[in-house]
């Protein structure tokens, strides 16, 4: 096993002094092969990370190894990346010596964030990081977003077990599909039934979460979570027990789509901005940004996380909060400029169809470019996507 770029001795001072994080663990010797092999699943189901061998765990210290015990160690660790962890992981190894009066060697075990999760150890027990520490994932919906994470299932596919076809709007599916194909379902030659299968608003007999939320009668009857979690706030303390407005949104997708932007329409100021008199103004934010982020959140958030979006008016900023960090080991510095695999892609085909989507990996871009001044968050730990827009006061 073999690094490709290899580290010198003032990094590994560096990321030593900093001590044990999620991403970094200190070893004095090998523990039980057991140990590592759910360090290296924590690590490949998370963000990945560093094992450095030769460093005292509670005090930092380097101790350093011998030649044979980094030989041994290096075999031991692919073995163990091979035969203790389900599916095995690729491991790289360098060693790095420190040079504090005598020369002292640090060996290091290199492991990527996985591209094919979960991954298990040979008992089959999920592990994540937590901190410096790892924990057991037992939760359903954490382990489902771990394959969502691995493009192997995807929310919107999922079955909504106790819907029945009676649960979707048969007027609104059907306006949709002859908008779409310009012919009715019947001069299609299709049953309704059928044409829910086509469509994928029906998935082997089952009604269709994505199906649910863009043609349901009630989709929050079945998922009360999934909706959006609207408050004018008086001042800027997200604590504060005063508002100026707040509304439960509900409905489809669509339908929280339009009133969300009618919340945002009555509750922010509205500019002359060279308009006449007569005119009632441009919204004081761009409402072309607000569009393309209250669709990128209804469209693109985490539908495995059982929480509302969240639209927040304070007088300084407007935030919207999203369930779901951002997928596939996207960063805020990439969204602008990448194209990432979709999240929900039974949504985003009905929405390029039914909404005013302009093409899913633009609509951040076009936000930035209407309102260069929003600010970008992707929160890993509470695992949420936040947008901050400043306000003039």
């Amino acid at each position: 096993m073999e690094c490709g770029r290899v580290m010198d001795a003032l990094e590994l001072l560096d990321i030593v002094s900093s001590g044990e994080t999620s991403k970094v663990q200190f070893k004095e010797k090998f523990p039980h092969q057991d140990s590592i092999a759910a360090e290296m699943v924590a690590m490949s189901n998370s963000l990945g990370g560093k094992i450095l061998f030769g460093v005292e765990d509670k005090t930092g210290e380097i101790k350093g190894l011998k030649g044979e015990e980094i030989r041994d160690y290096s075999s031991r660790l692919g073995n163990i990346s091979s035969d203790l962890v389900n599916p095995p992981v690729n491991v790289t190894t360098e060693v790095v010596s420190v040079e504090n009066g005598d020369s002292k060697k640090v060996l290091i075990a290199n492991i990527e964030e996985g591209t094919n999760k979960p991954y298990k150890d040979n008992n089959g027990t999920i592990w994540v990081k937590k901190t410096s520490d790892k924990r057991k994932l037992t939760d359903n919906n954490e382990i489902l977003r771990l394959f969502q994470a691995s493009s192997n299932l995807m929310a919107d596919e999922m079955p909504v077990n106790q819907a029945s076809i009676e649960d979707i709007n048969e007027e609104k599916f059907k306006a949709y599909f002859e908008k779409l194909r310009n012919r009715t379902i019947e001069q299609e030659g299709l049953s309704y039934e059928k044409a829910l299968h086509v469509k994928r608003v029906m998935l082997k007999g089952k009604i269709s979460l994505g199906g649910l939320l863009f043609f349901g009668s009630n989709p929050q009857y079945f998922k009360t979570s999934f909706c959006i979690k609207a408050i004018h706030f008086v001042g800027n303390d997200l604590s504060g027990s005063d508002y100026k407005d707040s509304i439960d949104i509900e409905g489809t997708i669509p339908e929280m789509f339009d009133l969300g932007m009618k919340f945002f329409e009555r509750n922010l100021k509205h500019v002359q901005a060279g308009q006449s008199f007569n005119s009632i103004g441009k919204l004081e934010i761009s409402q072309i940004a607000l569009e393309e982020l209250l669709q990128n959140a209804l469209l693109h958030r985490d539908y495995f996380k059982n929480a509302p979006i969240r639209l927040m008016i304070f007088d300084n900023r407007v935030e919207i909060v999203s369930p779901g960090k951002l997928p596939n080991g996207l960063t805020v510095e990439e969204l602008p400029y990448s194209n990432p695999i979709p999240r929900n892609n039974i949504l985003i085909g009905y929405a390029k169809d039914a909404m005013l989507f302009r093409g899913y990996g633009t609509g951040i871009s076009r936000a930035l470019s209407e309102q260069p001044n929003i600010e970008l968050i992707n929160d890993i730990e509470g695992e949420q996507f936040k947008v901050i827009i400043p306000r003039e006061q």
